[in-house]
């Protein structure tokens, strides 16, 4: 089924999602090497990942809206109301890791890290799930592909 959110024929949604996902993932990395390392920059940098996964995620959805409107099929709206399930619950956890890293709201986790450092963790946990369910999405029923011989 060919993506509605596309651009020369080549779906938008699927050139976005990296940006949020590497974002997040290093993100979480970092957090881990502030862990052995404790330097104050690592958090920041963190800090700034996590943000910035946040607004891709943002960017990412609205291609992924305009194609998850353009679903018939039952099996697939399925699969892809769980893909978006998981992607807006992993927004969430991102952006309540972020607040409770801003030094006006770190005092309601006692100014450690091991909430947000969880919360963190959980979300790649959700994304991971839900990258392989946006994988079923293409590779299994064809979500963002043009059939051979039909126009894009």
């Amino acid at each position: 089924m060919a993506s509605k959110a596309s651009i020369a024929g080549h779906p938008v949604h699927p050139m976005l999602i990296p940006f949020p996902l590497a974002l997040w993932v290093t993100s979480f990395v970092v957090d881990i090497l502030f862990y052995f390392l404790r330097h104050p920059t690592l958090l920041v940098v963190a800090k700034f990942m996590i943000a910035a996964g946040c607004i891709g995620a943002l960017a990412a959805a609205v291609p992924g809206i305009i194609d998850w409107l353009s679903i018939k099929n039952g099996d697939v709206k399925k699969v892809a109301n769980w893909h978006a399930r998981l992607n807006i619950t992993a927004l969430v956890v991102f952006a309540i890791s972020l607040f409770l890293r801003m030094g006006s709201y770190s005092h309601l986790v006692g100014r450690k890290l091991t909430i947000p450092f969880l919360l963190s963790l959980f979300g790649v946990i959700l994304i991971a799930i839900s990258g392989w369910l946006g994988g079923e999405l293409v590779f299994r029923y064809g979500m963002g592909t043009t059939p051979r011989g039909e126009k894009s």
